[in-house]
């Protein structure tokens, strides 16, 4: 009886914590994207990225702010590098991110416009082809960064001029 009262508390613990590896939970409408602090709100575009040898989770609200927080940050050649992303058309299902296909011309959060899903689909493009796209196209308009204090929010400008102007 003793090891029963003991085993309860203990497997309520563990169901508290985040898995080690894979997706871990999204608190829609509560959690907040690592890049822009927007609150993540969309299951269809909410992508989750493990890094490091802790496997620390970092939640963003589309695919495009999560690459460019792994490039910003130096995680792009990490051996621990995993990024999730829902099946758009299954938001439940999450997808390795670099097997996954992506449809571009989506609605998304922060106007990056891909989808993920399981299977290629006509128009889908691979992981790689996404990715070019994303970052070639620089941090969107929509994707103010808070946390930069040298930021000036009191005017119109171009956020991939680099100027500030």
């Amino acid at each position: 009886m003793k090891k029963v009262l003991i085993a309860i508390p203990l497997l309520l613990l563990a169901g508290c914590f985040e898995p080690e590896t894979g997706p871990g939970q999204i608190r829609y409408d509560r959690d907040t994207c690592e890049i822009c602090r927007m609150i993540i709100s969309d299951p269809r575009f909410g992508t989750q990225v493990r890094h490091g040898p802790d496997k620390e989770l970092v939640k963003f609200d589309d695919i495009g702010d999560a690459l460019h927080w792994v490039e910003e940050n130096g995680h792009r050649d990490d051996p621990d590098l995993e990024i999730w992303v829902p099946d758009m058309d299954r938001p439940d299902t999450w997808l390795e991110a670099r097997q996954a296909h992506y449809l571009a011309g989506q609605v998304t959060p922060m106007d990056y416009g891909y989808g993920a899903l399981s299977t290629a689909r006509d128009g889908s493009v691979s992981y790689e082809e996404m990715r070019t796209g994303v970052l070639a196209r620089g941090v969107t308009s929509r994707c103010d960064t808070p946390n930069d204090p040298t930021h000036d929010h009191d005017h119109d400008h171009d956020h991939n001029s680099g100027t500030g102007t």
